[in-house]
């Protein structure tokens, strides 16, 4: 069970003294300093295996059709039968920090000559996305999106992805702020970042459905912006927020864990009931950070 444990928080990148801290925490009774210099030499093992060039970050947004049904009214209705399921539109993303938006739309392939509702194909590239990325961007992305994208993947019987972290900026918006309206185009209002595109409603997605090139211009125009408004407010929260991936765990010098920049100052220090840490502050993004060494070299943090 220990080395189980071990090879997780490895895989998960944990620094060797977070394992050791969790391994003398849960498993003092047996643990052996034997252990402790296993956990050091594994821990040097996962450090050469890490891909050093960068943090592959997918910042995305789905657009879906709605399903088609049959209703004996027009209030309050259940639905009596299914006409045709909903699925997948189109998506957007970008590489966080590079430049260019991607809009991949049904249109794009060649099965939608044959099948407008057809979304194979397009699934199988945000599948592939998802797969490469080691952490995914989007606004309700938790509920929504990676959600519905899930559902979409099982349907076309594909394999889970390589795991990745969620970052949810609804999800940082409301745990972190007051915030009158947490909609992503309310907070680029308020934040005086930009707006979400503007567009005609339902009939945008109802005009995609019936082969409208139009509307499909349309929708990809308003696709694109939102990813571009999602990494603005993104980037505006990102200080404030829980570390929920830490950007700083593939360089090989200390780093903000927001956004893995180098340009730190340290500030203090950070407590726990055993333990003592410099708090570290960056001056790129503005965030708040920790060592994750114990300074208080003159009292060992265990003693075996």
């Amino acid at each position: 069970m220990l080395k189980d444990d071990i090879q997780k928080l490895c895989e998960e990148g944990k620094s060797v003294d977070e394992i050791i801290d969790f391994a003398l925490q849960n498993y003092k009774s047996i643990i052996t300093s034997e252990d402790i210099a296993s956990i050091i030499e594994l821990g040097k093992e996962f450090d050469e295996d890490v891909d050093e060039s960068t943090n592959k970050v997918l910042v995305f947004d789905i657009e879906t059709a709605p399903i088609i049904s049959y209703t004996w009214g027009v209030w309050e209705q259940n639905i009596v039968g299914i006409v045709r399921d909903w699925y997948i539109l189109c998506f957007a993303y970008k590489w966080l920090g590079e430049k260019k938006i991607h809009v991949l739309s049904l249109p794009d392939y060649e099965t939608y000559k044959k099948d407008r509702h057809d979304d194979k194909d397009l699934v199988n590239d945000l599948w592939s996305l998802f797969n490469d990325a080691d952490a995914l961007i989007a606004h309700n992305g938790d509920n929504f999106d990676i959600k519905k994208a899930n559902a979409r993947f099982a349907f076309h019987k594909l394999s889970p992805p390589s795991p990745y972290k969620q970052i949810d900026t609804l999800k940082i918006a409301k745990k972190h702020f007051k915030f009158d309206s947490n909609s992503l185009d309310k907070l680029g209002r308020y934040l005086g970042i930009g707006r979400k595109t503007k567009h005609e409603g339902f009939g945008l997605w109802e005009g995609c459905m019936d082969g409208d090139k139009n509307a499909w211009k349309r929708m990809v125009k308003y696709n694109r912006q939102d990813v571009n408004l999602l990494e603005e407010v993104y980037l505006e929260l990102r200080p404030w927020a829980s570390t929920q991936y830490n950007f700083g765990m593939l360089s090989k010098s200390l780093a903000c864990s927001h956004c893995g920049s180098n340009n730190l100052q340290s500030r203090g220090t950070a407590r726990n009931k055993t333990t003592v840490y410099r708090r570290i502050h960056c001056t790129d993004c503005g965030g708040w950070s920790r060592t994750a060494n114990n300074t208080r070299d003159d009292k060992p943090l265990v003693s075996l």
